[in-house]
């Protein structure tokens, strides 16, 4: 039963981080491609368009593969690596916690990279490999126990 509640959690904390980052997403969405680049060259993020494209897709892809548990690992890397991103360019300045931190960053980071190598029965990923590992494992330890 204990299994059950951990990957209703594990789901619902996918689902959690990837609304905040599919928030973003949306909103670079909405600035367009040049706009986003514009900030992020301001910001001295190098590569400023190729960045742009990469944050939106993994900020609106991602999420929306995050939700259902898909590619959860190559998405929580992507979070890592646009949150260090934010992280330098825009928030270090302002402290761990003051007015702009960036706790928020370095949780939501964090979060979607434990929940991307854990996601959990719920989801696509363990529907698609989990079961084939699980029974592999029990394949093996059965012949050890032969």
């Amino acid at each position: 039963m204990f299994g059950r509640f951990k990957d209703v959690a594990l789901l619902l904390g996918r689902i959690g981080v990837a609304v905040v980052f599919l928030a973003h997403g949306l909103q670079k969405w909405n600035n367009g491609i040049d706009g986003t680049a514009k900030f992020f060259e301001m910001s001295g993020i190098p590569l400023p368009t190729a960045a742009a494209v990469f944050a939106m897709t993994v900020e609106i892809l991602g999420s929306v593969a995050f939700i259902v548990g898909f590619l959860l690992p190559l998405v929580g890397i992507g979070y890592v690596v646009i949150s260090v991103g934010a992280l330098l360019s825009v928030h270090i300045d302002n402290g761990l916690t003051g007015q702009g931190g960036y706790e928020l960053v370095l949780v939501l980071a964090l979060a979607g990279l434990a929940l991307g190598f854990n996601g959990g029965r719920l989801s696509l990923d363990h529907l698609l490999w989990g079961r084939k590992r699980a029974r592999r494992d029990a394949e093996a330890g059965e012949l050890q126990n032969a």
